[in-house]
């Protein structure tokens, strides 16, 4: 999750722009500043190349839009995290991204600017764990409409007393006992089309690199409580949007909605399925909704993530 200046996308940045606080405190950021709700992280403007999305293209083996005027929708899925300074607690031993929204409004045209604005729209406490809800939009920098806007649901345990940390937040054991979930899909309309992914470290690199991070890297990884590499979750938002974007074109791009639950761990080397199944369709103006349940499955059957997709025809 890293800034990567010469392919365009935009990553988590492993190095924070200014020092890391001294003192800890409950609700404060990495800065020692308050995490409030309303707080802005920051802003960034990026030309959109074509050199980027076939970048991207790569990273997540997704042809769909190589030969398109338009750059994935998903281009700058990891945007938020450029910021995370701002807006991450301060206790990252077992952090995770338990689920991600995405709206897009207006497809990103190769070539074009575009503008980033980050900020914190919610705070709250659920499980026994703290809650950042991140909000980060994308505009055309030219004419200011609003392209694309990522919710990143982050979770973060609350800090141990004397700050003492020990064995692993999960591994492959533990992510197997998790509590089942009611049935999923409930939906009984056509399938969509799935794409199937294996992801490696060289992919892990891509899309989460280039500095090491637990994302990319087994030492970075075991440092924040995890026995292996963690394939960072944007990613399974990616493999939803390639299945979405095949079976529904620009109904994708202009007016395609998202909400996907990250509910287990995708760990480097594993290969994932992504699913969607029309639930109902229903009239929007002039045009039709089509909504979908969407899941992420490993090889072996565990579900990594679920949710809803919507898409518009018409």
């Amino acid at each position: 999750m890293m800034v990567d200046d010469s392919s365009g996308l935009r990553h988590e940045p492993a190095l924070l722009p200014r020092p890391l606080a001294r003192c800890y405190g409950d609700g404060m950021n990495l800065y020692g500043e308050p995490a409030y709700v309303g707080r802005f992280c920051g802003s960034s403007t990026y030309a959109v190349g074509r050199d980027a999305a076939a970048f991207y293209a790569d990273a997540l083996d997704d042809s769909s839009l190589l030969e398109s005027e338009y750059a994935p929708p998903l281009l700058h899925h990891s945007e938020c995290y450029k910021w995370l300074g701002h807006w991450y607690l301060q206790n990252l031993f077992g952090n995770l991204h338990a689920q991600q929204d995405w709206e897009l409004f207006s497809p990103i045209r190769i070539g074009s600017t575009v503008r980033s604005v980050s900020t914190i729209v919610d705070r709250f406490d659920k499980r026994g764990r703290n809650y950042v809800l991140n909000e980060t939009d994308l505009f055309d920098a030219e004419d200011g409409r609003l392209l694309v806007r990522g919710r990143t649901h982050q979770s973060f345990l609350p800090p141990k007393k004397g700050g003492e940390e020990g064995g692993y937040v999960v591994d492959e054991n533990t992510a197997k006992k998790k509590t089942p979930r009611p049935p999923f899909p409930t939906a009984t309309g056509a399938d969509l089309d799935p794409v199937t992914k294996t992801v490696d470290q060289r992919r892990c690199w891509m899309f989460s690199g280039p500095e090491r991070n637990y994302h990319n890297d087994p030492v970075e990884a075991e440092k924040l409580g995890f026995p292996k590499i963690v394939v960072q979750g944007m990613m399974s938002t990616c493999f939803v949007s390639e299945v979405m974007q095949r079976a529904f074109g620009e109904g994708w791009l202009v007016g395609g909605k998202m909400a996907l639950k990250l509910t287990n761990v995708l760990w480097c080397d594993e290969s994932v399925e992504a699913h969607g199944r029309v639930s109902e369709e229903v009239p929007e103006g002039t045009k039709t909704r089509v909504h979908c349940e969407v899941w992420v499955d490993k090889a072996d059957g565990t579900r990594i993530a679920l949710g809803t997709a919507s898409a518009v025809r018409g």
